[in-house]
């Protein structure tokens, strides 16, 4: 009897495939968080990917709501904890929409400014080292960890944390420590920070294996960021001119009254958005040292005096000092029990490392959000990752993980 007669095609190929399904975290150290990704192999070469969140979920939306508005901005810390004071700077933003206040100290704006642009450097001094970490280069992330400790230094001088600083205030911001020998100490920490993206940029930008790890990996196209609503560094990347810092609409904190520079790729790959995280860390230093000279030319109040209140927003208040008992009670009163907003809608988004972060605000005529919403660029620019690691091989999605630059915890809040 010829045995080919009952030989069936279909479960050959069904028991016989090369297919596999492969699970890529939470556990490995390239995952950069909780993240989970089951993976369909063929080969080495990716067929499909379906991402899983939720393990780190801490619903941290309903707990803001559950708080004043004030004693929530440390959630935002937490976060994003490699862009803290950006995160921080969005809900501050948002309250101060809330409250109706439209004009903010001069110098406030500034050190917001001072300090989403050290953030900057911040995040992405830890994004460029650890994808390098990824790939295989390891001098970077010595490097840049130096840099970082140094921003944090700062941080903690300003607030006294390192990483949850809990700094900004609506309308108003605690300066007793930003002296001037602190800006100064800024200027010298800028100027040794040119000298370590020289460092890095030499290593990296021209070694022949990182180019081949990272040109034409995970490419983007224009309608794929509309798609998936991709900001940041992932957007500009394909050359979508979008940066609210510049935007006459949308920017805020008074970015229109500095000259400066957003850079965009033309082939939307992992090297493309390397080189831009690069640019920005360059562009956000020149930034803070023309902060630096607006702050030490001009005789500004955020030097002279310790505390800056707002008069629309904290009423009996007529001293910015802590010299007597009564401005003692009254600051008590006022962040014990709270403000009270009258019922309206706002939303604020900034241009955060990651790309543009939202916070929407509802309020109910009590001290407490009545619903906060949160809108992360991180959890967007995840859901393309699907897209950008579809028929490419196995070994880079350490690398089209870390060309995201993911946070979980601004994620899977």
């Amino acid at each position: 009897m010829n045995r080919s007669f009952f030989f069936n095609w279909n479960l050959y190929k069904k028991y016989n495939s090369k297919n596999i399904i492969l699970n890529f975290g939470p556990q490995h150290p390239a995952a950069h968080g909780v993240l989970r990704l089951i993976l369909q192999l063929e080969g080495e070469t990716i067929q499909r990917l379906d991402i899983h969140i939720g393990l780190l979920h801490r619903g941290s939306e309903t707990l803001i709501e559950t708080k004043h508005y004030e004693k929530s901005i440390p959630y935002f810390d937490r976060m994003d904890y490699c862009s803290m004071l950006s995160q921080e700077h969005a809900f501050v933003l948002a309250i101060e929409s809330l409250l109706g206040i439209d004009e903010i100290n001069y110098s406030v704006n500034l050190i917001r400014i001072l300090f989403d642009e050290l953030t900057r450097v911040l995040n992405h001094m830890l994004a460029i080292a650890c994808h390098a970490l990824d790939i295989g280069s390891m001098s970077s992330i010595f490097w840049a960890f130096e840099e970082r400790e140094k921003i944090m230094e700062f941080y903690e001088r300003a607030s006294g944390a390192r990483i949850h600083a809990a700094f900004h205030k609506p309308a108003s911001l605690f300066l007793q420590n930003l002296d001037n020998q602190f800006l100064q100490d800024i200027l010298f920490f800028i100027k040794n920070c040119y000298c370590t993206l020289n460092e890095m940029h030499n290593v990296l930008t021209y070694n022949k294996i990182w180019k081949q790890r990272l040109v034409n990996i995970g490419a983007i196209s224009h309608s794929t960021c509309e798609q998936f609503n991709l900001t940041g560094v992932l957007s500009r990347s394909v050359g979508i001119k979008r940066d609210l810092r510049l935007s006459h609409k949308d920017t805020y904190s008074n970015y229109e009254l500095f000259s400066f520079k957003s850079y965009f790729g033309v082939n939307g790959d992992s090297f493309d958005r390397y080189l831009i995280r690069m640019m920005e860390m360059g562009e956000s230093l020149h930034i803070c040292n023309l902060v630096i000279n607006k702050l030490t030319s001009e005789k500004n109040v955020a030097l002279t005096n310790s505390i800056l209140w707002n008069q629309n927003y904290f009423k009996n208040t007529e001293k910015s000092s802590y010299s007597s008992m009564e401005d003692l009670i009254n600051h008590f009163l006022n962040w014990h029990t709270g403000l009270k907003v009258s019922k309206n809608l706002k939303v604020a988004y900034i241009e955060s490392p990651k790309g543009e972060f939202g916070v929407s605000l509802l309020s109910n005529n009590t001290t407490k959000p009545h619903k906060c919403k949160v809108k992360s660029p991180s959890y967007y620019n995840l859901q393309a990752l699907p897209v950008l690691a579809k028929g490419h091989f196995l070994a880079d999605i350490a690398a089209l993980i870390g060309t995201i630059d993911i946070v979980f915890g601004e994620v899977d809040r």
